[in-house]
């Protein structure tokens, strides 16, 4: 259907159309376990009939932390069945953080892996609220009921998964049909968390009918099909692993192939065993993909997806990655998240310089502050339409800060709108930094340090100086079996940049984990600027 024709719909109304055309198609692969579509809808009844067992009802909030595993997603089809919230939580939170999230989120029923990537969820868990081990609801936590185990040792308080799995097998309880068709498309479906680039997330509601547009248009522009198999890298606590992955092999009928969470070396035997054609990721999780020692493109079938990607790196998914069709993506949580998208037929150089158009009924303007700039203009990039959240949940601080006077959502993000109407992102606001009087953004120098053959990925930040008040600073991680030094680096820059441009210090890391990168594949700039700081001293 195309978008002018699109009708509202709840997640379980799509979930019952799909099965209805694509029931027997696999609809899933994860830990090299099977499901079909018809299989996806048996176990989504099967957990929402549980959770309205366990007293949840419309409008509750029901929190995920789990890998990327089946019952995340059945979980989340499921509260969506009985009109809950989900609430997807980071799995590399700690405790203070977990704490924040269940407790802003007023979680009700939390379903845990208790033992995830060798991390004690469980142990974390008991240090916020000590009372899974006595009596839910306990005095940290007073919202939460519930407690469900994925594996691990079950406390007190809680059902283990084949409990739950066996308490939705029953008959329905009481009410249980009413409370599905009492779910509207208006309804909330997720409070997503941003990804924590700032020391505490806030909570972006969005309703089936931001999530599920969102998800219908970007397939669309794909040319996703349901014979696509399509590779997820994204967690589902993401919300690009939920609209943008999920919920567009959802609204398609396609095969999401996913692992409980992205390494390189898996993902690429994934996508060669799998035959996927299509998969998306930031330019982070391109670059560590084709600078892995297993990259072989022949053994690849990709078509296309997306890439939230700076020029030099969509080159190298066209060329060296194979993936043709590749589509420039921009957005953000509290767009759904997508604002501006390729059609996979653009021309290859605009899908390559990231130049997109918005949805329809989405619109785009460039401002300094609430002062609107001319086509051609660098701002801030605002948006508005129906892909915009309801506002972050219990926040009305941020939620005055969040939006202009005359409603449009402020993004923080710095872009270019041409006369065709096109929006070419260029980077965060809050990043840019000033070397001698001259705004330098991150991209611009990481473009640069990324055309470098030995260069597999590049980020950089702005560090105190005493003459020009900031200055470049890059860390660079290097392609398996490249060589490179920080000099010659540094004489790269200096050779293809403008002074103020050239990183002022370099270094070459082996990855970004004990830095700071957020489990979307981003990296934290504040903690790389805070670990810079300390590196060079220049606190």
């Amino acid at each position: 259907m195309s978008s002018t024709a699109w009708q509202m719909r709840t997640l379980g109304q799509v979930l019952r159309l799909t099965v209805d055309a694509h029931g027997e198609r696999e609809a899933l692969v994860s830990d090299r376990k099977r499901y079909r579509w018809n299989d996806i809808l048996d176990h989504s009844l099967r957990a929402a009939r549980a959770l309205a067992a366990l007293g949840v009802k419309r409008g509750d909030h029901v929190a995920i932390l789990m890998g990327n595993h089946a019952a995340w997603v059945t979980t989340f089809f499921g509260a969506a069945l009985i009109g809950a919230v989900t609430v997807p939580v980071n799995t590399r939170f700690k405790s203070a953080e977990l704490a924040f999230c269940l407790s802003h989120a007023e979680v009700k029923v939390l379903l845990i892996e208790a033992d995830f990537l060798g991390i004690d969820y469980l142990g974390f868990l008991r240090k916020v609220e000590p009372a899974i081990d006595s009596a839910l609801p306990g005095k940290a936590l007073p919202r939460l009921a519930r407690l469900v185990t994925l594996g691990g040792k079950t406390p007190a308080t809680a059902l283990s998964w084949a409990e739950f799995c066996r308490l939705g097998e029953e008959a329905a309880p009481a009410g249980f049909e009413a409370l599905c068709a009492a779910v509207t498309p208006n309804d909330d479906l997720l409070m997503q968390f941003t990804s924590g680039t700032t020391a505490y997330p806030k909570g972006v509601l969005l309703t089936h009918d931001n999530m599920l547009r969102n998800a219908h248009a970007v397939g669309s522009r794909m040319g996703v099909r349901a014979e696509d198999r399509y590779f997820n890298c994204r967690p589902f606590y993401h919300v690009a692993g939920t609209t943008l992955s999920l919920l567009v092999s959802l609204q398609f009928g396609a095969c999401m192939v996913t692992l409980p969470t992205f390494e390189p070396g898996a993902a690429l035997r994934m996508l060669a065993e799998e035959k996927c054609t299509l998969t998306s990721g930031n330019d982070t999780i391109f670059q560590m993909l084709m600078g892995h020692a297993d990259f072989d493109p022949a053994r690849l079938v990709l078509r296309g997806g997306w890439a939230a990607s700076g020029p030099a790196t969509m080159r190298k998914i066209i060329d060296v990655l194979g993936m043709r069709a590749v589509c420039a993506a921009y957005g953000l949580s509290e767009a759904s998240p997508n604002v501006v998208f390729n059609d996979h037929r653009d021309p290859e150089e605009l899908r390559v310089a990231g130049r997109a158009l918005p949805h329809e009924g989405v619109e785009v303007r460039i401002a300094d502050g609430e002062r609107l700039l001319p086509a051609g203009s660098q701002g801030e990039i605002q948006v508005r339409g129906w892909n915009v959240m309801r506002g972050y949940y219990n926040n009305d601080e941020a939620n005055a800060k969040a939006f202009t006077a005359d409603g449009w959502l402020r993004t923080g993000d710095l872009g270019v709108l041409g006369a065709d109407g096109r929006l070419s992102m260029v980077g965060r606001l809050k990043d840019v930094f000033r070397v001698g009087g001259e705004n330098v953004a991150p991209a611009e120098v990481e473009e640069v340090l990324l055309a470098h053959a030995a260069v597999a990925t590049a980020q950089v930040v702005g560090v105190p100086d005493a003459r020009l008040g900031e200055v470049p600073a890059a860390f660079v991680t290097l392609k398996a079996g490249a060589t490179a030094s920080e000099t010659e680096l540094i004489a790269w820059c200096k050779a293809r940049a403008a002074n103020f441009r050239v990183p002022r210090y370099l270094e070459i890391v082996a990855d970004f984990e004990a830095i700071g990168m957020t489990g979307s594949g981003k990296v934290q700039k504040n903690r790389l600027r805070e670990h810079a700081l300390r590196k060079w001293e220049l606190a």
